[in-house]
């Protein structure tokens, strides 16, 4: 049986970046929220926010179309909608990923 690896909970990962970067726990806090309101209101209004290194939020218009009911099986119209999508920088795949060697 795979052991399961749990991700660093919000905590974990500003206990890092104020040891590693010399930060009290409170300005990492308050660097995270400014930085996450930013993206938000960015995103809101120019319709997307570039995160170097990481990747970039995007607000997409998705069309109208139609569906089926999984449980009925029965056609639905799904109405048109705006969706939030994160796609990530080539730079944060390759550092995670290497490219394969040809």
């Amino acid at each position: 049986m795979a052991t399961v690896v749990k991700p660093m909970t919000k905590s974990e990962i500003i206990a890092e970046l104020a040891e590693t970067n010399g930060f009290t726990k409170k300005q990492v806090v308050a660097f995270m929220e400014s930085l996450t309101d930013m993206a938000y209101r960015e995103t809101k209004k120019k319709e997307k926010f570039l995160l170097p290194g990481f990747g970039f939020l995007k607000l997409i218009k998705r069309a109208a179309r139609t569906g089926r009911n999984p449980a009925t099986g029965a056609t639905i119209k799904i109405p048109a909608k705006k969706v939030v999508k994160f796609t990530l920088a080539k730079a944060c795949k390759d550092a995670i990923l290497p490219p394969a060697k040809k």
